[in-house]
């Protein structure tokens, strides 16, 4: 949970991917009186079973104790991948807001065949979480083979492939002057020969260092 946080949210709250979100799609009427909230809830109920039925985990927050407006920030913190709102305007034209979570991009799509939309957005979705982190990760991973050049670019932050000799010592060394620790040895690393940046032993393969927040 604590990596799915680090790595996908943002300043307002989760960003799930649609993949692990207990709640995939969440509906919100915008209504002032009970007929035009009663005309929203038959439209709405052909296209929850519609989406039900495509194995998609659909929420419609029809309660009538907060504004649409609360509910839009807190779906938003919940990291609700997408987000659908309809009133009286819709229905009349046919109709639906479509929110996304992970680019807050809202559109208005018409509401003939939106439950594969939806469908396909949810793909689009969880798509682009995932290249958004592995880019992340990529631009701000470094290699490098000296003890200047690793002490230079910790101080920036990332994380830093370089070689190491194998013991804790040296490990322990490295932490106290820098504040950085190994965060992992690659199981499917590649091997190669190199010198330990820090005491210039041979090594086989570069390890990752990185500060921990």
């Amino acid at each position: 949970m604590g990596a799915l946080v680090m790595a996908h949210s943002d300043d307002n709250g989760l960003v799930l991917p649609p993949k692990l979100a207990p709640i995939q799609v969440v509906i919100v009427p915008i209504f002032r009186k009970e007929e035009e909230l009663a005309a929203i809830s038959e439209k709405v109920g052909t296209l929850i079973e519609k989406l039900k039925g495509k194995g998609i985990s659909v929420k419609f927050d029809d309660r009538d104790t907060h504004k649409p407006g609360f509910k839009f920030a807190e779906w938003e913190l919940k990291g609700v991948p997408v987000r659908l709102a309809i009133g009286p305007r819709d229905l009349a034209n046919g109709t639906v807001e479509v929110a996304r979570r992970d680019t807050m991009e809202k559109d208005i799509l018409q509401m003939e065949g939106i439950d594969d939309k939806i469908e396909n957005l949810l793909v689009q979705i969880q798509k682009n979480i995932f290249q958004k982190a592995f880019d992340f990760r990529a631009n701000n991973t470094f290699n490098v083979d000296t003890w200047e050049e690793f002490k230079a670019q910790i101080e920036k932050g990332g994380f830093i492939y370089a070689h190491w000799d194998g013991t804790a010592e040296t490990e322990q060394k490295i932490k106290e002057e820098t504040k950085a620790t190994i965060r992992s040895i690659p199981i499917d690393g590649k091997m190669e020969e190199g010198k330990c940046i820090y005491t210039g032993n041979p090594s086989k393969q570069r390890v990752v260092f990185a500060r921990a927040y």
